[in-house]
C-alpha cells in the first residue's frame, strides 16, 4: 500500500483530472493490442478514468489519449534523434502541452516533465526510479506528488510482456498527466531492455 500522499498545490493540465483525494490509479498494458501500446487506465474502484491507444504503424509510436466520452486530449508522441528518450504530449491542434526527458544515470532512471501549469507557471517534476526494484516516485519541489509501483512477474508479464503499474496520486494533481508520465517511464524502460 502506497503511503500518505500530501495534499499538493495544483499541478497540471486538465483542471477537470485533478485528484480531490489521494488516488490510486491502475494502468494495465493490453496484451492483445494491435499496436501493442494500448493501455486502459483506470481508478482502483475499477472506473475508467482516461483512455490511451497505440496507433499501430506510427512514426514517432504515438499514443492518442482521450476521456471517457471519446474527446481527444492529447496524443504522446517519441521525438526522434534525441541523446536521451524524448516523448512530447502534443494537443489535437499539435501545440506542446508536456515535454517528458530521459536523463543519464548510472543506476535507475531518471526522466523530468516539464510543462505550463494551469496558472500559466512553467513546472518541472522529476521521476526517478528503478524498475528492478518495481519502484519510482515523481516530486514537484522536492515533494512526493506521485509513487509509481509494478507488479512484477505476473501471467501478463510471463505470458505476454506486458506490465501492470499501480500509480499512487496526491490530492490537488492531474491524473491524466500522471498516466502519461507513467506510460512514458514504461517506453523509457522498453528503450533500456532493447538496447
Amino acid at each position: 500500500m502506497a503511503q500518505y500522499l500530501q495534499p499538493s498545490p495544483q499541478l497540471g493540465i486538465f483542471p477537470q483530472f485533478c485528484a480531490q483525494q489521494q488516488m490510486t490509479l491502475v494502468l494495465k498494458e493490453k496484451v492483445f493490442s494491435f499496436s501493442g501500446d494500448d493501455f486502459s487506465v483506470k481508478d482502483h474502484f475499477g472506473n475508467v478514468v482516461i483512455r490511451c491507444q497505440g496507433k499501430a504503424l506510427s512514426w514517432s509510436d504515438k499514443k492518442e489519449f482521450t476521456d471517457t466520452t471519446g474527446n481527444h486530449l492529447f496524443d504522446l508522441k517519441n521525438k526522434h534523434f534525441h541523446i536521451h528518450k524524448t516523448l512530447q504530449a502534443e494537443d489535437p491542434a499539435g501545440n506542446v502541452l508536456m515535454t517528458v526527458k530521459g536523463h543519464f544515470q548510472l543506476f535507475g532512471s531518471i526522466m523530468s516533465a516539464t510543462f505550463k501549469n494551469f496558472d500559466g507557471q512553467e513546472v518541472e517534476l522529476i521521476c526517478k526510479g528503478d524498475f528492478l526494484d518495481r519502484k519510482a516516485t515523481i516530486t514537484h519541489n522536492d515533494q512526493v506528488i506521485a509513487q509509481i509501483g509494478r507488479d512484477f512477474f505476473n501471467a501478463r508479464q510471463i505470458f505476454g510482456d506486458q506490465q501492470t503499474y499501480q500509480v499512487s496520486v496526491a490530492p490537488g494533481v492531474d491524473l491524466a498527466m500522471m498516466a502519461a508520465i507513467c506510460i512514458c517511464l514504461d517506453e523509457k524502460e522498453n528503450e533500456n531492455r532493447n538496447n
